[in-house]
């Protein structure tokens, strides 16, 4: 394992930062601590306002917006990344983007701004709608139209990522901090059997916020991201296999060219922001267990399989049986998840995924009801029906899949069938909806299910 200082490629240009750097550090701070480059600004520390939005280089000329608030300077290591102090002009003035902004009145105080031209920076390369661009940043004074409008005329500057630094270093270290970048699956696996209370980082959208909020400076991390058979994506006539540091954007990505996972695609373009689709990770959230994870509902439902290895061998097994409660899974001492498989719906079938949630972007499950239904004719002869939000688990719903199985596809069916599921659950009440409004809405996202599907697949 070779120790080395943190590396990584700063608006065009190669930095090598002190050894004594802390690498659980956020770009962030250390941007506008160290670096004196203050343009990139925090706003909520959450990865949700796009203030600290920062651009990701990528070899293939990809262009990957982040929160900078998020990403610690450890997994950042050997990458290029782009600020909006490196974004320039062919005459070495304001950048194209930052011109199209002003001249459309698309900014007024100017604390977004930088954020904002860092998105749209990214946007002109890797295009798509206008509005998912912007989800992951919040203008509070000037209104979207003006920026709407300056988005829709972007164009490509076309200029070429820059070359990474040579960064060999797995092992970075700090006073009393110890990073490890494991370089293969055997590495990792002997590091997580050694270092077992180590934070296991993936995309880290959600441990990333125990250093941002709660400043917690982790002893030890071991980051996922550069262990090959943890990043692979494969998409074949039967489904896609995930690894578990593959990011939600690769995902999307597969998903939006298989029509049979458009449902599936529809909920990803929901989960979060461009920003964090671009760093977050099926593994992470299968990790965390949350209850409230968008994509596990949808997992479940279509009968999703994953991998866990440790020292001691590979295990294969159901999501569905590997979340055990309240943030709890099945992964032992020492392993790790290695991937997953996603199979595509059975021809004929009928697939849904959706979530109900205060806003329709960057906004967390309140409920959630992934459903594949399966026909013979137009009777039901198979029903998977996962739900999120309702209980201390995603997990299927028995009585509701009983109740449709066998009776043909009808509104009274499946009337019979959602009061079954609201007499099965036993949601709490917090702040995002009580337990009446659950047990309610979850009915009602079955009973919609009919409405927008009468007839059988």
């Amino acid at each position: 394992m070779t120790t080395g200082p943190i590396a990584f490629t700063l608006n065009g240009t190669p930095r090598r930062l002190p050894p004594d750097t802390s690498p659980s550090m956020t770009l962030l701070d250390w941007l506008r601590g160290p670096a004196a480059l203050v343009g990139t600004k925090e706003g909520c520390a959450e990865g949700d306002c796009g203030a600290c939005t920062v651009v990701l280089e990528e070899a293939d000329g990809a262009r990957v917006p982040v929160n900078s608030c998020l990403a610690l300077l450890g997994q950042v290591h050997g990458r290029c990344i782009r600020t909006v102090e490196g974004l320039r002009g062919p005459d070495g003035g304001a950048h194209p983007v930052q011109r199209a902004l002003a001249e459309a009145d698309a900014t007024q105080c100017g604390f977004c701004t930088p954020g904002i031209v860092m998105t749209g920076w990214a946007h002109a390369r890797e295009g798509g709608d206008v509005h998912d661009a912007l989800a992951g940043n919040l203008c509070r004074c000037t209104g979207y139209r003006p920026i709407v409008e300056a988005f829709g005329a972007l164009q490509d500057d076309g200029a070429a990522s820059p070359a990474p630094p040579s960064a060999p270093a797995t092992r970075l270290e700090a006073p009393g901090q110890v990073f490890h970048r494991p370089a293969s699956l055997d590495e990792l696996l002997t590091l997580r059997a050694a270092h077992p209370s180590a934070w296991l980082l993936s995309g880290g959208t959600d441990l990333g916020l125990r250093v941002s909020e709660r400043r917690e400076v982790p002893a030890e991390v071991i980051c996922l991201s550069d262990v090959p058979e943890l990043n692979c994506l494969e998409a074949t006539g039967d489904g896609i296999r995930l690894g578990a540091a593959a990011s939600y954007r690769r995902l999307l990505a597969a998903c939006e060219a298989d029509t049979g996972f458009a449902p599936l695609a529809a909920l990803l373009r929901r989960l979060g922001s461009r920003q964090i689709r671009g760093m977050g990770t099926v593994g992470g959230n299968l990790g965390t267990a949350s209850p409230i994870g968008d994509a596990l509902p949808p997992l479940v439902a279509l009968g999703a399989s994953l991998r866990v290895e440790g020292l001691v061998g590979l295990r294969e097994m159901a999501v569905e049986d590997f979340l055990t409660g309240y943030r709890i899974n099945a992964l032992r001492p020492g392993e790790v998840i290695r991937d997953l498989f996603i199979p595509r719906p059975p021809a004929g079938s009928l697939f849904a995924a959706e979530k109900l949630s205060k806003r329709p972007d960057q906004d967390i499950t309140t409920v959630g009801i992934s459903a594949v239904v399966r026909f013979d004719g137009t009777r039901v002869v198979g029903a998977r029906i996962a739900l999120g939000g309702t209980g201390p688990r995603v997990e299927r719903c028995a009585p509701a899949e009983a109740a449709l199985v066998g009776q043909p596809w009808t509104r009274e069916t499946v009337e019979i069938a959602a009061a079954a599921l609201e007499a099965a659950i036993t949601p709490l009440s917090d702040w995002r909806g009580s337990a009446e409004y659950r047990r309610i809405a979850a009915g009602n996202l079955l009973r919609r299910l009919w409405h927008r599907h009468p007839e059988a697949a």
